[in-house]
């Protein structure tokens, strides 16, 4: 079988060609970046990298021919925690380019397609404990622009596959963590800002945090065994900061901060920063957004994916363990490292 996944230089996208190459899938692998995607994908055979770009759909659609799948991953996230009015660029890509990447893939006769949603479009139940897929989305997607636009891309795509008849299979995932992290992503700037001893304090929050890897094989599965319009929660575990942070220190020897922000003290800083990296044009790991996210400690049920698609979650341990082995192996990304002091977020 061949596979087109997109955006396959991310974090799960690089681990899920891995693990489609592991399974003997041939891959189409886009990427807007070949140079990047050849660097970090180099090595792997039965990977054909497709340069191409989800605000420009037809510019690569021909590259969908003689393909069974799509699995999209590819999405305008990491920029959207950046201050600036981001709506514009979350539709064209979230939303319509998901839409027009389905419609290719249904005309150029590929059987499947799986898309990549959030874990943060499903809230808690009315009494407090984790949602499953049925659950509605949280209130504070009303004003998460990134949650609302994958809400839309999943009642679009609904939308589209009832009219055509093409399955569509949603993938739900939670934080991620794990290897191949070269953005880095909010998760391995989150760790490489705590090597760095820049993590001062600890924001009041938390979220169910998952092994990329783990994403990337219910991801493969869902491909045979995943249900036509269904949604499967692939979220892990509930972990707070503060539990991330001293996981990290008993793994590493750096010293967690003890220090947990008020929650209003930590959306006054984050406005701030955000007015100061508008100012200036520059950036801030630390955002509004990011701190609702977090303190509304969102936590999900991950066992229809358990039951449905064998998924499994290795220890937080481990995931820990090798992202930071595999950062650490790799000075270009701790470069990326802002000189800034921040405290922690999520992405």
């Amino acid at each position: 079988m061949r596979a087109f996944v997109t955006g396959s230089t991310g974090l799960l996208g690089n681990n899920l060609v891995r693990a489609l190459v592991s399974r003997g899938y041939a891959v189409r692998a886009l990427a807007r970046s070949p140079a990047k995607a050849r660097q970090v994908l180099g090595g792997l055979a039965g990977v054909e990298v497709v340069e191409g770009d989800m605000e420009d759909v037809q510019g690569f659609a021909a590259a969908l021919e003689g393909c069974d799948v799509v699995i999209h991953t590819a999405a305008y996230f990491r920029e959207y925690y950046a201050a600036g009015d981001h709506w514009p660029k979350l539709y064209a890509i979230n939303v319509k380019g998901t839409v027009a990447l389905a419609e290719e893939a249904h005309r150029r006769g590929v059987k499947r397609f799986v898309d990549v949603s959030s874990s943060g479009t499903v809230g808690l139940k009315p009494d407090g404990s984790p949602g499953d897929e049925s659950t509605p989305a949280a209130p504070l997607v009303a004003d998460n622009l990134y949650f609302k636009s994958k809400v839309e891309s999943e009642r679009e795509l609904n939308a589209f596959s009832a009219r055509t008849g093409m399955p569509v299979v949603f993938i739900l995932p939670g934080w991620m963590f794990g290897p191949w992290d070269a953005g880095p992503t909010g998760a391995g700037q989150f760790v490489l800002d705590f090597l760095g001893g820049r993590l001062p304090a600890m924001l009041d929050g938390g979220s169910c945090l998952v092994d990329a890897r783990d994403v990337a094989e219910a991801t493969v599965v869902s491909i045979e065994k995943g249900r036509p319009g269904e949604r499967y929660l692939v979220g892990g575990g509930f972990v707070t900061l503060s539990q991330l942070a001293m996981g990290l220190e008993r793994l590493t020897g750096v010293k967690a901060p003890r220090r947990v922000l008020p929650h209003w003290l930590a959306v006054t800083l984050g406005a701030l920063a955000q007015t100061g990296a508008r100012l200036t044009g520059g950036s801030t790991s630390l955002t509004v957004e990011g701190v609702r996210v977090m303190h509304a400690k969102l936590s999900v049920d991950s066992r229809k994916a358990q039951r449905e698609l064998g998924a499994s979650f290795r220890p937080l341990e481990e995931t820990l363990r090798d992202t930071v082995a595999w950062l650490r192996e790799r000075p270009a990304a701790s470069a990326v490292v802002s000189e800034t002091t921040s405290v922690a977020a999520s992405s």
